[in-house]
């Protein structure tokens, strides 16, 4: 295993395979509209190239005599899902804690935790905080077609004030500078900032605000000078404040985050990514899996109150939400995936069904601005399609019946097919 991440480097510096230039016909599902308009009912989809070619009905949409035909009738097609907060090598304290881990192991895992979180259905990821540079190897390997995987969006390792949540500890602004920009050398298309405290840390308060203001000014503003957004750890309120007024573009967590802070979230067009299962009830059985301290068990406890009240107060104020989880997306939460139970408390929160919906597709591709490439399900657009048995739009629970995924036209997932 000592060779697997020089294998992996290595093998995605390739090309990629050619496409196959097959055309795929799905057939008799019904396209859910994310723009409020009625489903388009009994609908033929036809793929080639990796994109969508057609969308119609089946009696306006000619199926072409050498199409492969896969039959949907009766499946509700949606765009593949987007989650926006992953650590694919997640490590936690507890006892299923992994020490001195090599980069050879991490990289398997992370290939592993990838491939799981596409067959549950999603198709994009963004990362927010990798080690070693595995997840740039990680990325390059799947573009490449070497492994199937999720569309790989990353912020590399997460730069911190020393002592702070995150991997890259560095001091003072020309420190943080030079931080970010190894970053977007490397291949970050973002960069993430631990600008409070963590529920994972032994030390520290989760509300303190560690930046100084020419530590935080700098690193953003160098981020946007290189083309790249700037999302912040915060559970702080007081460093959230301070963030905005430095422009960042987006936070993680907001456990503590206040209706004024969200309002100014709101005005400046700063997007939050809630990750509210790993606060709430539904991660306990997660947590006991790994064996989590009781230390860490009453922080997560801590914050459950704060953050669901957070993220209430977010949608009623209207900010703009991009789901994501911070757990696996695959990972079990309340009898379906952390994905799926995210976009339900949601809805529990405040938000439409439809809303909820948007928040793990349309939302994120803005968000990452692919909206020309994923996130609806339009000609041009990457055939990336998950099919449910009901109608999300009437009852956000229908994610939970999750049994085909297809990434860029190929078939992922079929549970009507036995292995």
């Amino acid at each position: 295993m000592k060779h697997a991440l020089l294998v992996l480097a290595t093998a995605c510096a390739l090309p990629p395979a050619p496409a196959l230039a097959e055309t795929v016909a799905l057939v008799g599902g019904n396209v859910v509209d994310l723009d409020g308009k009625a489903p388009l009912r009994d609908a033929v989809v036809l793929i080639e190239d990796e994109r969508i070619q057609a969308i119609g009905s089946r009696a306006s949409t000619p199926v072409p005599p050498d199409a492969k035909v896969i039959a949907m009738d009766g499946k509700w097609l949606i765009p593949g899902l987007m989650n926006m907060h992953v650590h694919l090598a997640l490590n936690l304290p507890g006892a299923s804690r992994i020490y001195n881990e090599t980069p050879d192991s991490m990289v398997l895992r992370s290939l592993d935790n990838a491939q799981k979180s596409l067959k549950s259905g999603v198709t994009t990821i963004r990362l927010t905080g990798s080690d070693a540079g595995v997840d740039f190897t990680l990325k390059r390997a799947i573009d490449a077609g070497l492994f199937d995987g999720p569309r790989i969006h990353t912020a590399g390792s997460s730069i911190v004030a020393t002592g702070g949540h995150g991997k890259t500890e560095v001091n003072g602004a020309a420190e943080f500078s030079r931080a970010v920009r190894e970053q977007v050398k490397a291949g970050a298309t973002w960069i993430k900032l631990g600008i409070s405290g963590g529920i994972s840390d032994t030390h520290g308060d989760i509300g303190a605000s560690p930046f100084t203001d020419a530590e935080l000014t700098t690193a953003i503003e160098v981020a946007h000078r290189n083309g790249v957004k700037v999302t912040g750890h915060s559970g702080s309120p007081i460093a959230s404040d301070a963030a905005i007024d430095a422009g960042i573009d987006a936070f993680e967590h907001g456990y503590f985050l206040t209706p004024q802070v969200l309002k100014k979230m709101k005005l400046k067009g700063v997007w939050f990514i809630p990750t509210i299962v790993v606060s709430q009830s539904g991660a306990k059985e997660f947590y006991r899996k790994i064996g989590s301290p009781p230390w860490y068990l009453h922080r997560v406890d801590s914050v459950g109150k704060a953050h669901i009240q957070a993220l209430r107060d977010a949608i009623s104020n209207g900010v703009s939400i991009a789901l994501g989880t911070d757990q696996y997306p695959y990972e079990p939460n309340e009898g379906t995936t952390a994905t799926v139970r995210e976009a339900e408390i949601y809805v529990d929160a405040g938000m439409t069904p439809a809303q909820a919906l948007r928040s793990a597709t349309i939302e994120p591709a803005r968000m990452l601005g692919v909206d020309n490439e994923v996130g609806v399900l339009k000609p041009g657009y990457y055939a990336d399609i998950v099919a449910l048995d009901a109608d999300p739009i009437a009852d956000i629970a229908a994610l939970r019946t999750i049994g085909f995924v297809m990434k860029g036209g190929k078939v992922i997932r079929d549970d009507r097919i036995q292995p």
